[in-house]
């Protein structure tokens, strides 16, 4: 059941809603929560086991979750979600953009074709969910996009994957420019830029930079001013919030949930 109605009505597409490993990412919490507040969750991911997974968490609860199994950097795939989303459903309330990759490596060290995943993966698959999801929300004259950046945005957070750095700053901009475009037609557009959080992710990505799992967990805890590294569920709550009607007059943010990391002067 939801726990509350701020999206009662709401048509959420969630690009990357399954998790990459066991536990909970960025995109399954946010489809969660999503449900939660009453939206009607559409978990599109390339990984069909994984958007399965989320989907029946949120019908489990009583909710209402459609699956898309979909490559969100495939134009005819997402020209394809978009289109049975509206027809069934008739209106997309909110665009969540998660899809995102870390590959290691400098611009010496990165492979062309590993450099062109990156940028498909962290900023392709953005433009062709704006592109198809745009017009929709133009003509209904209202919709919210969260896109998921990364503190790594804005901060060298000491890991080497300049294809990143350079993509999910491409994410921020990207933001701004489609705020202030589209502010005048009723749409808000936002990002958020995750600092050092505890997700499946990290797992599978980061963890070959460390020694062995404990010593990544208790460098990337101590990076953390608060001591500890946030979860999904604090992005989740975040997105929350700018989809809702609570942040009617917030657009072209870019938002850092990173318990104070990008705060610090080194």
């Amino acid at each position: 059941m939801p726990v509350d109605n701020r999206l009662a009505g709401r048509v959420a597409l969630v690009c990357g809603a399954g998790s990459c490993g066991p536990g909970w990412g960025n995109g399954k919490a946010a489809a969660v929560t999503y449900a939660r507040a009453g939206a009607t969750v559409i978990a599109v991911d390339i990984d069909l086991a994984a958007a399965t997974e989320t989907a029946g968490i949120i019908t489990g609860e009583g909710g209402t979750a459609v699956i898309e199994h979909a490559d969100v950097t495939n134009a005819q795939d997402m020209a394809r979600v978009v289109a049975a989303t509206q027809t069934r459903f008739g209106r997309i309330d909110i665009l969540h953009n998660n899809v995102g990759i870390a590959l290691m490596g400098g611009p010496v060290e990165l492979t062309p074709d590993d450099w062109h995943r990156s940028i498909d993966a962290n900023l392709t698959s953005i433009y062709l969910a704006c592109k198809f999801v745009l017009p929709i929300m133009e003509a209904q004259g209202r919709g919210v996009i969260t896109n998921i950046s990364s503190i790594a945005s804005i901060r060298y957070v000491s890991y080497p994957y300049f294809a990143y750095y350079a993509t999910k700053a491409g994410v921020n901009q990207a933001t701004v420019g489609l705020a202030l475009q589209y502010a005048a037609k009723g749409i808000r557009v936002n990002a958020i830029l995750p600092g050092f959080m505890d997700t499946p992710l990290v797992q599978q990505q980061i963890a070959g930079q460390y020694a062995d799992a404990a010593e990544m967990m208790a460098k990337r805890n101590a990076a953390c001013p608060m001591g500890r590294m946030g979860t999904a569920w604090d992005v989740a709550n975040a997105a929350l919030f700018l989809a809702s009607d609570e942040a009617q007059y917030i657009t072209g943010v870019c938002l850092p949930v990173d318990g104070g990391v990008s705060a610090r002067a080194s």
